[in-house]
């Protein structure tokens, strides 16, 4: 079997602890993940049905139940390690008169398979060939349209169907290689373009002149722009700022958190400046920030609580300056979503292990003076924590 996304022996594992015989994804996030089959239709909106067939005992015999339309996208895409395929419901081409090449040749053996006409029946079928019919089926539920779950339950009914959303988020917590590859260039790309992005900054440039040249420079580097909250002086404390019209003036705070998407994986990343002199409150609270974050890279090892990343965090932050801190979370896993496990807030006992990537977070919003934040990238090593990209989010002072 060809190097996957899928971390299988995760997925094993898990299975074997739960007791399950069988995953379906059907979330685009899942979907991608089990089986490296990106459906561009699940992708850019709700209700498309892709599912995936992930037999525990018997990776081999993987299934992938897409629609008719999205066929092309089986041939065409590298990671896509599933070899067996379900189509379902019309969709009509075309053959011309010249020679066919081999994916070509491939797409239209798809397309001369039998027409299953909706997927859950498609399902259905694929789980009773594998013998899968009264065994116990962890479903992505995320995935599935309103009355989804009840047909199989219908359908299937010596079969046991337990919710799999979290599951498969716990499984995909723990990252490949191949997955930290692609996390570490998106990473990569996105501090890149804001520091091509800073290049431009002058009085008078607008938030969305200097956003154009963010996202111009993550699609130079084969990335897909996602997030893009960019924002000068006090309006860079409104969490979620849009770019607009707003021009940069001497002393302002430019608050980048951002992030593109690259092979399907995400970043997410915080940046400060500041054009010119910063104020003795803004070193001095960025400060604090950046020591939380740097706190928490120290606290994060293999075998510790998040719970207690999100204490030591928070607590750095408070003793270095901003006595008042408070924040519901500081940090999150990332990977084909942009929040991954795990989740670094005070409830959560989950284990950190070694695999995990993780943003790691403090911001600080005021209204009416500024935002500021620091976040950044990393995975977490058997001894430790190694930044997915190059700097560490420390204050950018541009004259």
């Amino acid at each position: 079997m060809k190097n996957t996304l899928l971390n299988q022996q995760r997925l094993v594992d898990i299975a074997k602890r739960n007791g399950i015989d069988a995953f379906v994804a059907t979330s685009p996030e899942n979907v991608t993940y089990a089986s490296g089959y990106w459906a561009l239709s699940q992708w850019i909106r709700r209700g498309p049905q892709v599912h995936v067939l992930l037999p525990v005992q018997n990776l081999e015999a993987s299934r992938i139940i897409a629609p008719t339309s999205l066929l092309d996208q089986f041939v065409d895409q590298e990671d896509v390690w599933v070899r067996n395929v379900s189509r379902y419901g019309f969709f009509h081409v075309d053959r011309g008169e010249d020679q066919l090449g081999r994916s070509d040749s491939r797409l239209l053996d798809l397309f001369g398979q039998p027409d299953e006409k909706e997927a859950i029946s498609a399902l259905v079928k694929a789980l009773q060939a594998e013998g899968l019919d009264k065994a116990t089926l962890a479903i992505d539920e995320l995935g599935l349209m309103p009355g989804h779950w009840e047909r199989l339950q219908q359908q299937l009914p010596d079969a046991k169907l337990v919710p799999a959303m979290k599951l498969f988020r716990e499984i995909r917590a723990v990252k490949t290689s191949q997955e930290i590859e692609r996390l570490r260039r998106i990473a990569t790309i996105t501090e890149q373009s804001v520091d091509a992005a800073l290049q431009l900054a002058r009085p008078g440039i607008t938030e969305l002149e200097m956003a154009r040249v963010f996202h111009a420079t993550t699609v130079e580097g084969d990335a897909t722009p996602v997030l893009g909250c960019l924002g000068f002086g006090s309006r860079s404390a409104m969490p979620n700022v849009y770019p607009s019209e707003a021009e940069l003036r001497m002393g302002d705070v430019i608050r980048f958190d951002a992030g593109g998407r690259y092979r399907h994986y995400r970043a997410d990343l915080a940046r400060i400046a500041v054009l010119g002199e910063p104020s003795k409150k803004i070193r001095a609270y960025h400060k604090a920030l950046h020591n939380g974050v740097l706190a928490a890279f120290e606290a994060i090892r293999p075998g510790v609580q998040a719970s207690k990343v999100y204490e030591v965090a928070m607590d750095a932050t408070r003793r270095s300056g901003i006595p008042h801190y408070s924040r519901s979370h500081v940090g999150h896993g990332i990977g084909l979503d942009g929040y991954d496990m795990p989740d670094l807030i005070p409830s959560n006992d989950q284990i950190i292990e070694e695999g995990m990537v993780m943003c790691v977070e403090t911001p600080y919003y005021e209204f009416g003076w500024c935002g500021l934040q620091v976040e950044n990238t990393v995975v977490v090593r058997k001894d430790g924590v190694e930044l997915l990209h190059e700097e560490d989010g420390d204050l950018k002072v541009l004259a």
